[in-house]
């Protein structure tokens, strides 16, 4: 995974520690090979970053990213399975429902 902390890198003009925005990775997240996350961005609880994907914006929870930008191709599972239409995992049976687009766990 790559984590740049800085928006406008110049070496003749270092900015220092202060001039370095956070990246927030929330509980449970995963993040795969060779992702991108630029700096000053949150990646929600239980999201997964598919590999190679360049994230430019914050991640809700439970939102399954892949592309360059990352866009949210669906959800999933606190377990890491896809979610189908029903927002019901297959492999641990745990339920879901959209309120406010935002994935909340039964």
């Amino acid at each position: 995974m790559v984590f740049p902390n800085d928006l406008t890198p110049r070496s003749k003009y270092p900015k220092g520690p202060g001039g370095f925005k956070k990246t927030l990775v929330s509980y449970g997240a995963s993040i795969g090979a060779n992702a991108t996350i630029v700096c000053g961005n949150t990646i929600g609880r239980w999201a997964m970053i598919a590999s190679g994907a360049v994230v430019t914006k914050d991640v809700k929870d439970y939102a399954l990213m892949a592309g360059i930008p990352a866009k949210q191709i669906g959800w999933v599972c606190e377990c890491g399975t896809p979610l189908k239409e029903g927002l019901s995992c297959e492999i641990c049976e745990r339920t879901y429902r959209l309120e406010n687009n935002q994935l909340i766990e039964k």
